[in-house]
């Protein structure tokens, strides 16, 4: 991961103003880009850009940050990665774009001046947040990936303007008054989190998923346009709807094998050591298993043991290891690690985080940071496919009612709707397959 920071404030500054303010709130973000740092400014316009680099795509300067367009309108600050990179490449190789490098960076910002920036944002496959400056409208953006894998935090200190990849960069600046949300510190308490696209700081705000914000020209200080979608969830899965999957299982389950191959190799090409974290449940489980079958040499994997036998998931992962013969690693965790991590959690999260997996999830990221510098994980596969427990549980239900009249069924299900999500689960729980 990269950090990327900075600051719009209308009114002329000297440089030296500018970068004594951008840097500060750059550095607070090394952790995430310890490879390199750059900065930019413009002093009529009072805008300062400040990026950390984590180098992984293009290790060479061809990669460094800020970087201005060809055309000298657009400048970029981008943290992320578009893994489509090469064909869009293909696509500018007929346009004067001069790109010297082997990145995506060159290739993001090509397509922007070639394309303009939401049209450039509907070609990307990747996970991304982004500050980019227009010289020509004197126009500020930012962008944010289609379901929020990258961060991004925005919001008015005095007369600047502050973004930032954590809120930590924020506070760096002078003059961030750092006041407490009561209403998302209530959310905080119902939810576990603070959700988007709220922030702990009153008038912080996280931009949301798939979504791009203009502050323009006329945009008093103060005052924020709201951000607008360049994607939507909703859009697609009522697309989905209208146009189900046609072919037969054995046909869906051969389509779904090459998006999961296509989507894992698309996430394997760096130009650095790379790895994946191994819980030896479903998700992380495929994810290594496609790793393997698309790479030459034997994946890295990494786990955490615990030496409560209620928590400890890695006799699983060993096994998935050794099926798939990866280079196995394997660290344990025992109640002292982690409460001595605990200290540590309130600067890595910047913000009120309950979920137990922040835990195991630093450790874990601490171990595997020792030996390469990307890694895969199966994060997101409950969410993408709805869990699977409920697949079990639906078959066991159906086997119960299925025989029934329709119109039984339909009071039911209605009945069954009504309810309360929680007594739902626990009725479903009680059922079994």
């Amino acid at each position: 991961m990269c950090g990327i920071a900075g600051l719009l404030d209308r009114r002329a500054r000297p440089a030296a103003e500018l970068l004594a303010a951008v840097v500060p709130m750059t550095e607070v973000l090394r952790h995430r880009g310890p490879d390199d740092s750059g900065s930019w400014v413009d002093e009529e316009a009072g805008v300062a850009f400040g990026h950390r680099r984590l180098s992984i795509v293009d290790l060479t300067e061809h990669g460094h940050q800020p970087m201005v367009s060809e055309s000298g309108r657009f400048v970029l600050c981008y943290n992320g990665e578009i893994y489509n990179f090469a064909d869009l490449r293909r696509q500018l190789a007929e346009t004067p774009a001069h790109i010297r490098g082997t990145g995506d960076t060159e290739v993001l910002l090509a397509a922007i001046d070639q394309w303009g920036l939401r049209p450039a944002l509907t070609r990307c496959n990747g996970m991304f947040a982004l500050a980019l400056w227009d010289r020509r409208e004197r126009a500020l953006s930012f962008a944010r990936d289609r379901l929020g894998e990258k961060p991004l935090y925005y919001g008015w200190a005095g007369r600047a303007l502050l973004f930032g990849s954590e809120l930590k960069a924020l506070r760096a600046h002078p003059d961030f008054a750092g006041r407490i949300d009561r209403d998302a510190l209530t959310l905080y308490f119902r939810h576990n989190c603070v959700p988007g696209p709220y922030s702990v700081f009153e008038g912080v705000r996280k931009l949301p998923p798939g979504t791009t914000l203009t502050v323009g020209p006329d945009d008093r200080p103060g005052t924020l346009p709201e951000p607008e979608p360049y994607w939507s969830l909703t859009d697609v899965a009522r697309e989905g709807a209208a146009h189900p999957f046609a072919g037969s299982d054995t046909e869906a389950l051969g389509a779904l094998d090459g998006l999961l191959r296509d989507a894992v190799g698309l996430r394997m090409h760096a130009d650095v050591p790379l790895g994946a974290f191994l819980s030896g449940g479903i998700d992380s489980s495929l994810v290594v298993a496609l790793m393997q079958a698309q790479g030459a040499a034997k994946v890295r994997t990494f786990t955490v043991a615990f030496d409560d036998a209620g928590y400890d998931e890695a006799a699983d992962a060993r096994a998935v290891a050794s099926h798939l013969g990866t280079e196995h690693t394997e660290l344990l965790v025992t109640h002292d690690d982690a409460l001595a991590t605990v200290p540590a959690l309130a600067e890595l999260y910047d913000e009120p985080f309950s979920d137990s997996s922040q835990l195991p999830t630093v450790l874990l990221s601490r171990l595997t940071r020792q030996h390469v510098t990307v890694a895969l994980s199966g994060d997101g596969g409950d969410e993408l496919f709805a869990g699977y427990n409920r697949y079990l549980w639906a078959q066991g239900v159906w086997d119960r009612i299925g025989k029934a009249p329709r119109a039984l069924r339909a009071g039911v299900g209605g009945a069954i709707g009504a309810l309360p999500p929680g007594f739902s689960d626990a009725a479903f729980a009680r059922a079994g397959p």
